[in-house]
């Protein structure tokens, strides 16, 4: 049995600057709704586009995300992308100081932050097989997971804290720092990484389509990609609105919501940190339509949540709580299905795909969710965006995905 990846000094640093950069994450993820709602006093539709920004920059720079880790070496890309980032991230709080934050200065940063974060995702999850054995790439996402776990449990609840004492932009300030560390932290790697594939290049689209073909041709990928699609589609509402519902419709403070998010932290930590664990007792089909059917159980909580403030947020601390158990479980495996299946000079053209196939539609979700959410209302909106949820999962029921117990040899890429 080889030694954990705890003993990995790379592995650690990359580690390590990741769990700072994911809690500095969720403070922007909540702080930046937060400024809207709180400080801009948004509409519905006005957190419909700001959700839908983010998604629709992965899908206008998608193509060129999945090719870059194919071309290039990866860890200049995430160097790259996390410092961009953070100068992105810093416009926040500058502006906001000088008296001249508005929600299109929020449009223009999720927008520009969205494209930085798909070109850094793609070529996080492309860099990982050359940094740590194939044998131990669950432990290692399982890790990684774990980061984002701590952050859930420490990020939103420090959100809350932080936008009541500093408010929402000058919180951000700390996420734009969280970037330079995980940057430093990158630097850091000495573990070469191996030169990509000698291949011709072409048109941007054209080689971004054989990434597509390989996922349309080989019927677990495709299940896991209509799965994301259709998830991506109806969680939109929920990114849209969930902030609005919260607080306009519920009446929780930002600090409540704070705690309520952070009790998905503890969920998303423990579905972390028993993920590799459930692999040595459970074919992984099982544990992805599962944990797709647990995701989906759980996000009928939301719309049925009432009463006084206290009451409702015991609704959306056991949604939070008992979901986000599911959430890394099912990421975790899904990610190193795909890094073992697909062959390295074709991984970052296929993890863009299915990255696409979650934030390429989430735009159209999260637009469909304002505007659902102004016609119908929100807690009508919130009941669909369960259904939906729930249904995403008979993509794989009906898939080899039921019948999948351990991971198939990748074929020749196109």
């Amino acid at each position: 049995m080889p030694p954990s990846l705890w003993r990995h000094s790379d592995f650690r640093r990359l580690w390590l600057g990741q769990t700072i950069s994911e809690i500095g994450s969720r403070i922007t993820r909540d702080g930046v709704p937060l400024a809207a709602v709180i400080v801009l006093k948004a509409s519905p539709m006005e957190m419909g586009v700001l959700a839908s920004l983010h998604g629709l920059s992965a899908l206008l720079a998608g193509a060129a995300a999945g090719n870059a880790p194919d071309r290039r070496k990866r860890r200049p890309i995430l160097i790259a992308a996390d410092v961009g980032r953070a100068l992105v991230l810093l416009t926040v709080p500058a502006a906001a100081a000088l008296g001249y934050l508005s929600m299109w200065q929020l449009y223009a940063v999720v927008f520009a932050a969205g494209i930085l974060t798909i070109f850094f995702d793609v070529a996080y999850q492309s860099y990982l097989p050359s940094l740590v054995p194939s044998g131990q790439l669950l432990e290692g996402n399982s890790k990684l997971a774990m980061s984002a776990g701590a952050a859930e449990v420490l990020g939103p609840g420090l959100t809350g804290v932080l936008v009541q004492i500093l408010t929402a932009p000058r919180a951000i300030l700390l996420d734009s720092l969280s970037f330079l560390v995980s940057a430093v932290s990158i630097v850091l790697i000495r573990t070469p990484e191996p030169p990509p594939v000698a291949r011709e290049q072409g048109r941007t689209m054209d080689e971004f389509s054989a990434g597509l073909r390989y996922v349309a041709a080989n019927p677990v990928l495709r299940a896991l990609f209509l799965r994301a699609a259709t998830f991506a589609l109806f969680i939109g509402f929920l990114s849209t609105l969930y902030v609005f519902y919260a607080i306009s419709v519920l009446g929780l403070s930002p600090a409540a919501l704070g705690v309520v998010i952070s009790l998905g932290g503890v969920g998303n930590l423990v579905g972390a940190a028993i993920s590799e664990r459930l692999s040595r007792r459970i074919p992984v089909g099982l544990i992805l339509i599962g944990c797709s059917l647990l995701t989906g159980v759980t996000t009928l909580l939301v719309p049925l949540a009432h009463g006084p403030a206290w009451a409702a947020a015991l609704y959306l601390g056991a949604a939070q709580l008992f979901g986000d158990v599911a959430y890394p479980i099912y990421s975790v495996h899904e990610l190193t299905l795909r890094q073992k299946m697909a062959p390295p000079e074709i991984l970052g053209r296929v993890n863009a795909c299915l990255h696409l196939a979650f934030k390429g539609v989430w735009p159209a979700g999260a637009l469909l969710g304002g505007v659902l959410g102004t016609a119908l209302g929100v807690r009508p909106t919130m009941a669909v965006c369960s259904v939906g949820v729930l249904l995403s999962t008979l993509f794989l029921v009906l898939s080899p995905v039921a019948r999948l117990r351990e991971v198939p040899t990748p074929a020749r890429s196109a």
